[in-house]
């Protein structure tokens, strides 16, 4: 029985979607399929790219991946994938796939920063690397240095180098490349709950009547989810309504019942508008009883900037670059904003001085009646005028679909989801807009119940599991915990056997600042770990400057050439993510494990060998002593307690951190492994440096450990050896059971002890002792208290810093495509990708193409105040553009438009805004 290539692939795909959805299988078909499958070994995986979190199937042979399917058992997506799903396989095998270490050397064979890239042993790389970076740690201390990580190292990853740079070198400056894409929502749970990360879950999606997408592109970013909306819509395509708001149609649009095509910025004050809609017009739509029992009011300060620089006559930027920049330090309020903060006694055409950018954080609360004056500009008229996006929609018809969208929210029995990612999280006021949601999902009382929520989805396969709950953050610690606290800094260093006092209280740089940090010579030695800063950072033409011009080192640990990897020093080649065991966390809490398939490629090596190998080449006594970190702040010299845990002057940090006797312990082969590789606990055939495995079960001690911080402190997770037996579970896991909603007494058990006898209890513990006050500001008095309490936010609407003028006439928007993901440093490598989608081009309105005498498929100059790209120009395709509006997706690093994006960020969050700056667009 023989079949080709092509005939196996489809008779496969049919058999395991027919598996999918429970058909019976012809007996023949299943037989071929056997047949080819013979010697395959298949087990359970994780997706590598979005949060999602799909599961999969992979099959082995030979020591390589040889197929790959969706798993009909994991409830995320329920045997299917989308187009880049069914390609984790191809990532691993590109052409151009780093095999081993790469330094800039000179004709002798000695590093130079100028010098071209040539192969070197790993004892030679991390000679050179461990030299550089005792250089500058030396000179500068620990905030000289700094590390770019990721959500998507797996959680034993992330854990190791929060291990390794916050108790190991005593450094805060690790941010992950999340702070890109989910840092505005992390404010928003914990400003407003008190605990990170979403209430609800995916099955909301069929108990739910109502699908809002505010800024989520659904179709193309979480296509699994789409599937899920779309049979849910379709099922009932009466009752069940969709919604979708962009500033673009895109293939939302499709399955949309409205399109609400709004102007940059302005969802803010949609959402300001609903709530207006709700306490001004139609009171009897609050859950009086649910608002009285489980919240409170609050407010917080305006002039707050749009985290730019604090200096706008910084000496390497050019005067065009300040022509924005300057509005971080002060600005003329336009007409909108003279009403919108009209309540603080401004009018259009004050200058308002943002004195308290670097107390944004700062809120209190506030009464019913102080809520109600903030939103009293927000009426239909005002609203609808400034936030309609079409030019060529008439107003009355954008009226009417505001007021049908507040309609459906305030419809009693009309369950309700809200929807968003990059649209409302990348955003100057990105922390207020997810705010703003929850203001009014619990005004309504629609919140924390099955089909009723507002839900943040998160980009990266691990931004939940890895950056947010193990603290990759440069100001956080595992399971919500956050260097400033103390006490926090105590658990942590119990938790990892570390002397009292070793951690350092200050907050490191985040993602963005890493970068300006490196620009003004503060940060000189920096690691670069599953991501790409210098291609998805905005305004990269300074960074990439930076980093090839001014006195620095960088190493990037990578599986590709990237942008990142070509303005290094060193690259580190790392195994990919079915090479290692590992766990992600996905967008709706649940944590996932997989086991290592197949050996590493060439001569890469996990990354978290990586950080054990380099922590082997410090001791004690050279970090550990006294380190002054600011005029105010000098970290005490720990070793006379290191001594008393019976730690050694000349012990390294590997012994400390990782090789300790509790790690020992988790033994190796372990019974969950049976038959599995495992190059960290016994090496492989490779031998790579001569490395024959550490002996004991590395991913299993780390779990095991960091699972620690979380038991009984409402993040449980459950142990080891249970992930690999289950397609995950939602924390919190109590007695072996995941939580489905949160803070619900019905199915969160922490309710009924953190609040007996209530049906809700937002227990998150975090801001739950705050000042009261009014709408301009907090009064002297005792703080009010807010136990089992959420927070129902005013936040007003504001300009972003940059809009269209003269000079500069559209608006640019940056995103992903279906096809690609990220960087496209994976998916530009999967041939069926790249033929599909090869380069970024640049979506136009074709009303204005015609105005500027351009054509589709003309080459285009996309130029902002920062810099310039080129690429080609779409009039028709999958996104429709209004007048006035580019789109430019960012995985094409042939098309850097992050050189043309304002790296302006949320000043809370410090997320960067890719979602708006002004451009021209000029004929190539």
């Amino acid at each position: 029985m023989s079949l080709t290539r092509r005939e196996f692939i489809k008779r496969a795909a049919a058999v395991s979607a027919a598996g999918a959805i429970g058909m019976k299988n012809p007996e023949s078909a299943l037989a071929q399929v056997a047949d080819v499958e013979s010697g395959w070994k298949w087990d359970k995986g994780v997706c590598r790219f979005c949060g999602t979190g799909c599961g999969l199937m992979l099959a082995t042979r030979n020591d390589k991946i040889v197929a790959v399917k969706g798993d009909p058992a994991a409830p995320v997506n329920r045997g299917l994938n989308c187009i880049k799903g069914y390609f984790n396989a191809k990532i691993m095998y590109g052409k151009d796939r780093l095999t081993q270490p790469l330094l800039r050397v000179n004709s002798q064979g000695e590093f130079d920063k100028q010098g071209k890239f040539q192969p070197v042993s790993w004892d030679k790389a991390f000679d050179v690397m461990a030299e550089k970076f005792k250089e500058a740690y030396g000179e500068l201390g620990p905030t000289g240095i700094g590390v770019f990580g990721s959500g998507q190292y797996t959680i034993q990853e992330g854990y190791a180098m929060v291990k390794l740079v916050k108790g190991g070198f005593r450094s805060n400056n690790i941010d992950p490349n999340a702070r890109h894409c989910m840092a505005s929502a992390v404010v928003g749970f914990i400003q407003t709950f008190g605990i990170d990360e979403p209430s609800g879950n995916y099955d909301d999606i069929e108990y739910t009547d109502t699908a809002v997408l505010w800024g989520a592109n659904m179709a193309e970013m979480h296509p699994i989810l789409w599937s899920r909306i779309s049979d849910r819509k379709l099922s009932n395509p009466d009752r069940v309504k969709l919604i979708n708001l962009s500033v673009y149609k895109n293939r939302c649009s499709n399955l949309s019942d409205t399109d609400i095509i709004f102007k940059p910025q302005t969802d803010l004050a949609i959402w300001n508008y609903i709530a207006h809609e709700i306490v001004h017009n139609h009171p009897e739509a609050i859950d009086q009883e649910f608002v009285d029992k489980y919240t409170v009011f609050a407010a917080g300060k305006v002039d707050v900037g749009y985290g730019m620089r604090g200096n706008p006559d910084h000496p390497k930027y050019s005067a065009l670059e300040r022509e924005t920049m300057k509005k971080q330090v002060s600005k003329v309020l336009s007409e909108a904003e003279g009403k919108t903060l009209a309540y603080l006694g401004y009018k259009a055409g004050d200058t308002l001085e943002n004195k308290s950018a670097g107390d944004a954080f700062k809120h209190w609360i506030i009464g019913l009646e102080d809520f109600k004056k903030g939103l009293e500009p927000y009426t239909l008229d005002f609203v609808a005028e400034l936030a309609k996006g079409d030019p060529d929609e008439p107003l009355e018809e954008f009226k009417a679909k505001l007021q049908m969208l507040a309609d459906l929210y305030l419809e009693k029995d009309r369950k309700v989801v809200s929807y968003w990612t990059m649209g409302m999280n990348q955003h100057t006021r990105g922390s207020w807009c997810n705010e703003m949601a929850y203001s009014v999902h619990l005004l309504l009382g629609k919140q924390a119940q099955p089909g009723n929520g507002a839900f943040s989805l998160t980009g990266q396969p691990s931004a939940c599991g890895t950056a947010r709950e193990v603290g990759t953050f440069a100001h956080r610690l595992p399971a919500d915990l956050v260097v400033k606290n103390p006490k926090h800094r105590a658990i942590t260093e119990g938790h990892g056997k570390l002397p009292a006092k070793t951690l350092n209280g200050k907050p490191g740089s985040h993602y963005t600042k890493l970068l300006r940090d490196i620009e003004d010579g503060k940060i000189k030695w920096a690691w670069v770990q599953v991501c790409n800063p210098w291609q998805n950072t905005a305004n990269a033409n300074h960074w990439i400057k930076a980093a090839r011009e001014m006195d620095n080192f960088i190493v990037c640990s990578d599986v590709y050439p990237t942008i990142s990897a070509k303005v290094a020093d060193l690259i580190l080649p790392s195994a990919m993510i079915f090479e290692k065991w590992g766990a992600y966390g996905n967008a709706e809490r649940r944590t996932q494990h997989w086991k290592q398939f197949v050996t590493p490629v060439g001569e890469s090596m996990p990354d978290i060998w990586q950080a054990f190998e380099f922590a082997k080449r410090f001791t004690l006594k050279e970090v550990w002593g006294e380190q002054k970190i600011t005029p105010e702040l000098t970290l005490p010299s720990v070793m006379a307690d290191a001594h008393a845990m019976g730690y050694k002057d000349d012990d390294t940090l590997f012994d400390v951190l990782f090789n300790n006797e509790e790690a020992r312990s988790y033994t190796w082969p372990d019974p969950i492994g049976k038959d599995t590789l495992n190059t960290m606990a016994e090496g492989d055939k490779r031998k790579v440096a001569g490395f024959e495995g550490y002996g004991y079960f590395v991913h299993k001690y780390l779990w095991e450990e960091y699972r620690k911080f979380g038991v009984g402190h409402m993040h449980d997770l459950a142990d080891f050896d249970t992930y690999h037996k289950v397609r995950g579970l939602k924390w919190p896991v109590i007695n072996g059971k995941e939580t489905e909603w949160r803070f619900n007494s019905e199915y969160d058990s922490y309710v009924g002890e953190k609040s007996p006898g209530n049906k809700f209890a937002f227990y998150g513990p975090i801001l739950k002792a705050m000042p009261a006050g009014n709408l301009a500001g907090p009064v002297k008095g005792d703080k009010v208290q807010l136990a089992n309490k959420a927070k129902i936010f005013f936040r007003p609407y504001m300009d972003p810093p940059e809009m269209p003028d003269n000079k500069y006439p559209l608006w640019l928007v940056t995103g992903r495509v279906l096809e690609h993901w990220h960087t496209g440093s994976m998916t530009m490598r999967v041939p069926e990708l790249y033929r599909a989608v090869p380069d970024a081009v640049c979506y136009m309105n074709g009303g204005d193409a015609r105005k500027m005498g351009l054509a589709g498929s003309d080459s285009v100059w996309i130029e902002s105040r920062r810099g310039k790209v080129k690429a080609r120009l779409e009039l028709r395709g999958r996104n429709t553009m209004p007048k006035g509006m580019v789109f430019v997706p960012f995985f094409d690093e042939r098309v850097l438009i992050n050189k043309v994006c304002l790296d302006a960020t949320c000043p809370i969050s410090k997320e960067t805004d890719f979602k708006k700056c002004a451009v021209k667009v000029t004929k190539a």
